[in-house]
């Protein structure tokens, strides 16, 4: 099955690459594998919110922050698909970086990111499963609440 065909399946529909913010490439090609520059959670060009993940007033709740890292994740396979010259192209993940603007004592940033990995594991399967880091971080571009960069492979 095509990855093509497991997006319709699930009813995703990959979004626009979103420009970049500064001096980099979406998405870049070497050899067999395709690395993505951090994609934050756009939405139609939009953060869907902002700031420290955690517990309490004024924060983002880990499983909102989770949500922001499965889009994330359907960011970058639109940028791997379209530096690849399509989805199908793409054949599976080798690895997740994620990171999540938190608050010193929150310590979930592994469920955070699990929002991406799962997305990437219903859309390649077996293929999609990957080694992963996911990493606590002070801030992030734009105020965002995480951002993830995918390795992808091409066929």
């Amino acid at each position: 099955m095509t990855i093509s065909t497991r997006l319709a399946e699930l009813g995703i529909e990959l979004p626009t690459v979103v420009p970049p913010v500064a001096a980099y490439v979406p998405a870049k090609v070497h050899g067999d594998l395709v690395y993505t520059a951090g994609q934050l959670p756009f939405v139609a060009g939009v953060l869907p919110a902002t700031g420290k993940v955690g517990d309490g007033d004024g924060l983002v709740p880990a499983s909102d922050a989770a949500d922001f890292a499965r889009q994330c994740a359907l960011n970058a396979i639109a940028a791997a698909a379209a530096a690849a010259g399509g989805v199908d192209k793409l054949t599976g993940v080798l690895k997740v970086t994620g990171f999540v603007s938190s608050v010193p004592e929150f310590t979930g940033q592994p469920g955070v990111i699990n929002g991406a990995s799962e997305l990437l594991g219903e859309v390649f399967g077996d293929s999609g499963r990957h080694a992963r880091s996911a990493v606590g971080v002070p801030v992030l571009p734009l105020d965002s609440p995480v951002e993830v960069e995918v390795v992808f492979t091409l066929s």
